[in-house]
């Protein structure tokens, strides 16, 4: 039994599809939350150092608790990524390795962890 391409790259984005899916609604819901919060929070300050009720001192926390708290975010947010990448990874090698055990008959495993590798 031959390897059909079409077949193959059709295998495959459906592998991509199934991980995205699941994956990116969760990301975009998480993104919102934290964004949201990150934006009341700048508001508050903005709100606090117009109406006088933020002195100097406690501005400048608040601003770098502000970025700490985007700096977090979006750390977080890369590793979600690399997550994502790496079933991404897997589920194509998935199916390739699939594809090729039974168009020859070989019981072949796919090599592990080397979405970001």
């Amino acid at each position: 039994m031959g390897l059909d391409v079409g077949s193959l790259v059709q295998d495959m984005l459906g592998a991509g599809k199934a991980v995205l899916n699941q994956d990116l609604p969760a990301l975009r819901g998480f993104s919102e939350q934290q964004l949201e919060a990150i934006a009341r929070q700048a508001i508050l300050i903005a709100e606090g150092v117009a109406d006088g009720s933020i002195d100097p001192a406690t501005r400048d926390y608040f601003l770098k608790s502000l970025a700490e708290m985007t700096r977090s975010f979006v750390n977080t947010l890369a590793g979600l990524a690399a997550v994502t990448a790496e079933k991404l990874w897997n589920g194509i090698v998935g199916v390739l390795w699939g594809a090729i055990n039974k168009a020859t008959g070989l019981n072949l495993f796919p090599p592990a962890g080397g979405g970001g590798s």
